[in-house]
């Protein structure tokens, strides 16, 4: 059997985890634009819908990672080390997760989401998925390495920016909020919210390391 042919065997299985990861990497941006609907729009109902978009959202990138651990358990050529793999998976599932669960969280308390630091970290979040595709599109050649340093750094800052938006938020909450139901409900929300950004990085640091060993 020729060079060709045996690369025309292995080549398309080891692309299928580039389509997978992007695949993945698009609905969090899909998820991102609906977690700033949602903490923008004023209406229970109409956000129950949004909700439950997010909710739908959240279940096919279920299922695409599901896809790549079972590529990843019968191909034997992978495109970078299997433990990365699993780990960019997970890390991006987290993503997705935690997105769904802080947004079911707005109207399971009944919290109303016009509040100053829902809305910075709905933008951020929002922020941190468009980073994290471009890093993750960047995968597949590792090319223009400016382009995914640029993104890890922007997805650091998002990071480091959410923490400063938990503490300013905190703070308010406690100064302001004379509801201690309200303070309980709306400091939950912040954590939750919270842990988009953390789970951003950790996927960044993934990427950073899947980078540091094949550029």
């Amino acid at each position: 059997m020729s060079l060709n042919a045996i690369l025309k065997i292995f080549l398309p299985k080891d692309r299928v985890f580039y389509n997978l990861f992007e695949n993945v990497a698009e609905v969090l941006v899909k998820m991102g634009e609906k977690v700033k609907e949602i903490v923008n729009e004023p209406n229970y109902e109409n956000r129950a819908k949004l909700i439950k978009d997010i909710e739908d959202l959240e279940h096919i990138n279920d299922d695409l990672t599901h896809n790549i651990f079972t590529e990843l358990g019968k191909n034997f050529i992978t495109p970078f080390d299997r433990e990365d793999i699993h780990a960019l998976a997970s890390s991006l599932d987290d993503i997705a997760d935690y997105m769904y669960a802080s947004m079911k969280k707005i109207n399971f308390y009944h919290v109303n989401p016009d509040d100053i630091g829902i809305k910075k970290f709905g933008d951020l979040i929002a922020s941190g998925t468009i980073q994290v595709h471009k890093a993750v599109t960047e995968l597949r050649n590792m090319k223009d390495m400016r382009k995914i340093t640029d993104a890890l750094v922007a997805i650091n800052s998002i990071e480091n920016q959410g923490d400063d938006i938990f503490d300013m938020s905190i703070e308010r909450l406690f100064a302001s909020e004379p509801d201690a139901k309200e303070v309980i409900k709306k400091r939950e929300i912040y954590q939750v919210m919270e842990i988009v950004t953390d789970k951003c990085e950790d996927a960044a640091n993934v990427i950073e390391s899947i980078i540091i060993k094949y550029a």
